[in-house]
């Protein structure tokens, strides 16, 4: 082949290589704006209206009834300790008057410590938190059946970190409902 044709060859297939890489560069086209959408006066695209008017708040008897109608879910408690204090008192006493209206809803307190000490000691305290707890419930009139206790020790910290701000965060026994 002559060098003239491998010239002619060669810059063809660069003009090919050029349109085709020109080609995949293409703009997209732009989208046109939405039409707008006419006012209807028909009264046939109104939404239905309820037959019984919707409750405002939360469900009567719901975790979230519970924690709108209770001072707290959660009682602290001093380092190494499971006594009920005056503040914590008074949060138990909110949760007995709510479980008195809803006799039949049934709760769980969990015992949590902060990350203090051994796994061992921690699901212990956890354990005695929650048991006392639940102990001042039932002093209160709370049936016995209707509560349970479980220990998660330090295994769920609800604040981290390593200072007295989130350890004392974490000493807690929590309520839930559970039916």
């Amino acid at each position: 082949m002559s060098p003239q044709r491998v010239s002619a060859r060669f810059a063809t297939l660069s003009l090919i290589a050029a349109s085709i890489t020109l080609a995949g560069c293409a703009s997209t086209p732009k989208e046109l704006p939405p039409q707008p959408v006419a006012a209807s006066t028909s009264t046939r695209d109104a939404p239905p209206m309820p037959s019984q008017p919707q409750p405002i708040g939360p469900v009567p008897g719901s975790q979230a009834d519970f924690l709108a109608s209770v001072i707290s879910d959660t009682v602290h408690f001093d380092y190494d300790k499971y006594a009920i204090d005056g503040e914590s008192q008074g949060i138990l006493r909110s949760q007995a008057q709510w479980l008195a209206r809803y006799p039949a809803k049934s709760i769980t307190i969990e015992g949590h410590c902060d990350e203090r000490g051994t796994r061992e000691y921690n699901l212990a305290l956890g354990e005695r938190r929650a048991n006392a707890a639940k102990n001042y419930l039932v002093g209160l009139g709370v049936d016995a059946s209707r509560v349970t206790t479980v220990s998660y020790g330090k295994e769920r910290p609800v604040a981290l970190g390593s200072d007295e701000t989130a350890w004392a965060k974490n000493r807690r026994a929590v309520t839930i409902t559970v039916n």
